[in-house]
């Protein structure tokens, strides 16, 4: 199951053109077998433990703009805004693949807190949408096109 999600979930950041690379990482990483690197994810099958993980990582990449995107790594979840904001993309690439909230939000991580970011997002009270918004990305959730649907996966 485990791989059949990471496939798709890979498939899916692909597509929508992201870069994703495979191989094997000797580096310690914040996330299981799973870094950035000049605006890319690199990724260690053998090493991640949540394929979830990668929506979350793809959103902080996918909410900024190209320039600024190019030039992250490591790190890239320091400012609590951005956080919001890849927590709210990541949920709706989630939604827009069919996966349960539990693939990105699972109990190994969000600080002990994905089980109130499940039940707050399954009851409309989506956080981080306002960037999404500010970003072109989405409209207001309520609206026929809005959130959790995306009008774009990607901040040009």
């Amino acid at each position: 199951m485990v791989l059949a999600v990471a496939d798709l979930i890979i498939e899916f950041l692909r597509g929508i053109g992201l870069s994703v690379q495979e191989r094997t990482l000797t580096i310690d990483t914040i996330l299981p077998g799973i870094t950035v690197d000049r605006g890319g994810l690199i990724i260690d099958r053998a090493q991640m433990t949540y394929p979830g993980d990668l929506l979350h990582e793809a959103g902080h990449l996918a909410i900024m703009p190209k320039a600024e995107r190019d030039g992250l790594s490591v790190n890239v979840g320091a400012d609590p805004g951005y956080e919001m904001g890849a927590i709210a993309w990541s949920y709706a690439a989630a939604v827009h693949l069919g996966l349960p909230a539990e693939v990105v939000f699972h109990d190994a991580g969000y600080k002990a807190g994905a089980s109130a970011l499940r039940e707050n997002f399954a009851e409309g009270r989506y956080i981080g949408v306002p960037i999404l918004q500010w970003r072109g990305l989405a409209d207001a959730p309520g609206s026929a096109t809005g959130y959790p649907a995306m009008k774009q996966w990607l901040c040009e």
